[in-house]
């Protein structure tokens, strides 16, 4: 039961919370309906199972738990109508003077997820605070998990998402719908949103399983949402090449056991095929525009190890040169990382080594890949007690099963040598 109550909170709490603030004009509100709706879902569903449409069930308690709240906590005749309203009809704002105007950005963003999206890529909040906050509205993600996106403490990130709710509640911006013209300059945020959702979904912080399979489909859907939007936006199109060209690895990235297999090792032929051609098919529009950017160069990278029947195939020499073009761009020590495990495949692991030590590392201390990297690195240029020393550390700092069983595997193996 708590697994399934899980996996249900994980798919529906971010659209339900969406709905409600788009009704509400309310992001607590909305936020502590949906979680009260949870709190009643598990002592329900214990006794009667969980419902046949666990989303809906969620969507109503938590219209009824919201409705209770405006009641509750004020008699203004306002608060009482809009009550009304949300019983009558939840989907429905027309004859509602205060919220009528919401329905500007219905016809703008025709997606209630994507349009709470633009909603909390309000300018009036940094560019990190807009991402983690969609991350947690949306996304379903947990604080620990959005925190190591952003390779900060948990309690920071939970201040900074505290910030972020109160100046939006303190400025309104729920209605303060953007037009079709201002959507462009919140674009980034959105895109840095829905990357993230991926990347959680392609590798799940915590958990049993390797990946969260809704997470990435969900990202997926709103790339193409998002790309249906704003057509000759190139990064948009870009972020949709490349996850699809990502997605494509997935029916290959674990073992009938369910252990991690590593890109090297995977069978290329279960490779979705479907899904690569129409990512490359993304890559080739993006070239058209000859305006790069983070996304379509990633997308690049990717398109280039989807070309390789063979992980002996891979041009690494193509792969540095589109890590060189990125970190550029995108100076930060990911993308340095990144780029010196592509020098190390290219031109060994003392020269992938080398790269690293050129990197400032600080931000990547508690960054997992990097210990994982320099793990591998380490082994294969025979500095076996330095790798076991990077493996533990990558080990300590790993809270999803399936990998941190898949580096516990990599370190016995050269123990044992």
């Amino acid at each position: 039961m708590p697994d399934d109550l899980d996996s249900v909170f994980r798919r529906e709490a971010g659209p339900c919370t969406a709905t409600l603030i788009r009704i509400l004009g309310d992001i607590d509100l909305a936020e502590d309906a949906v979680a009260e709706a949870f709190a009643v879902a598990a002592a329900n569903w214990k006794v009667h199972g969980i419902p046949p449409n666990p989303g809906g069930w969620i969507m109503s308690t938590a219209r009824n738990r919201a409705i209770d709240r405006i009641r509750r906590e004020s008699s203004r005749d306002r608060r009482q109508e809009t009550a009304v309203r949300l019983q009558s009809d939840p989907m429905n704002s027309d004859h509602d003077p205060e919220l009528e105007h919401l329905d500007a950005l219905v016809d703008v963003v025709p997606d209630d997820q994507l349009r709470l999206m633009f909603l909390c890529c309000h300018p009036s909040l940094a560019p990190d605070a807009q991402v983690a906050l969609t991350l947690r509205l949306l996304g379903g993600l947990q604080t620990a998990e959005i925190a190591r996106a952003f390779l900060v403490p948990e309690v920071t990130m939970a201040q900074r998402l505290v910030r972020a709710k109160r100046k939006l509640r303190d400025n309104h911006a729920p209605y303060r719908i953007p037009s079709e013209a201002e959507l462009p300059d919140r674009l980034d945020a959105v895109l840095g949103a829905i990357y993230l959702v991926y990347t959680e979904g392609h590798t799940s912080t915590f958990g049993t399983t390797l990946m969260r399979v809704d997470l990435s489909v969900e990202a997926i859907r709103l790339g193409r949402v998002l790309g249906q939007l704003m057509p000759d936006e190139p990064e948009a199109t870009g972020l949709l090449a490349l996850m699809l060209l990502t997605q494509a690895r997935q029916p290959a990235r674990v073992g009938a056991d369910g252990t991690l297999v590593r890109l090297a090792e995977q069978d290329r032929a279960r490779w979705d095929r479907s899904l690569i051609d129409e990512g490359h098919r993304l890559v080739r529009a993006c070239l058209r525009w000859n305006q790069p950017g983070v996304y379509q160069i990633q997308a690049a990278i990717a398109a280039v190890h989807a070309d390789a029947s063979s992980s002996d195939d891979t041009d690494w020499s193509q792969v540095l040169a589109l890590y060189d073009q990125l970190l550029t761009l995108s100076p930060n020590a990911v993308v340095a990382l990144n780029r010196a495990i592509a020098v190390g495949e290219l031109r060994g692991p003392a020269a992938g080594l080398a790269a690293l030590e050129a990197v400032d590392t600080t931000s990547l201390t508690d960054y997992q890949p990097y210990h994982a990297t320099r793990a591998d690195l380490f082994s294969r240029s025979g500095l076996l007690d330095d790798a076991l020393a990077a493996y533990d550390e990558a080990i300590a700092l790993t809270s999803n099963a399936a990998e941190r069983a898949f580096l516990q595997r990599q370190r016995r193996s050269i123990a044992r040598a």
